[in-house]
């Protein structure tokens, strides 16, 4: 059995005119990060590794996770090809993970996460919101095996209340 956890990044600022990569998240961003990662650690799920986007915003909602999940650090991992904007591509991602992961949480963009949430998922999503959360769950033995499976949670800050 296979656990993914899809986290798009929080909210980001467009106002400092740096390049897409080094947009930082906006206020709202870093508290719905927090707000979700607390509800999602209420879950006690530990993911056996944890890859992110190198764009600043997805890093730093990375980041807020870890920490609140407790994850260490040797668990995590950079990944450019995460920098992604196409559901194609971050499946060609996922098909690549070891095997050895069970559980493996991607923190990255949209349109790939609404995209791959669809293709994989069971259930139908509109737009994955910033800060969106989606866990999806495969019966397969291995990452190359991904195809459909059974979307266990979808988790966005406005439904939380927050």
């Amino acid at each position: 059995m296979k656990h993914l956890i899809l986290v798009r990044h929080g909210k980001s600022s467009w106002e400092f005119g740096v390049e897409d990569r080094d947009r930082p998240l906006l206020e709202r961003g870093i508290q719905d990060a927090h707000k979700v990662s607390s509800h999602f650690a209420s879950s006690s799920f530990t993911p056996d590794a944890v890859y992110s986007s190198p764009a600043i915003r997805a890093l730093h909602t990375c980041t807020v996770f870890l920490r609140k999940l407790k994850v260490p650090y040797h668990k995590f991992s950079l990944a450019e090809r995460l920098y992604v904007f196409s559901g194609d591509a971050l499946i060609d991602f996922i098909a690549d993970l070891p095997d050895t992961e069970d559980k493996v949480m991607i923190f990255g963009h949209n349109h790939a996460f609404t995209e791959v949430a669809n293709a994989l998922g069971d259930r139908g999503i509109d737009n994955v919101p910033t800060t969106g959360l989606v866990h999806i769950s495969f019966d397969i033995k291995g990452w190359h095996e991904v195809r459909k499976g059974k979307t266990e949670r979808f988790l966005i800050p406005k439904a939380l209340g927050l």
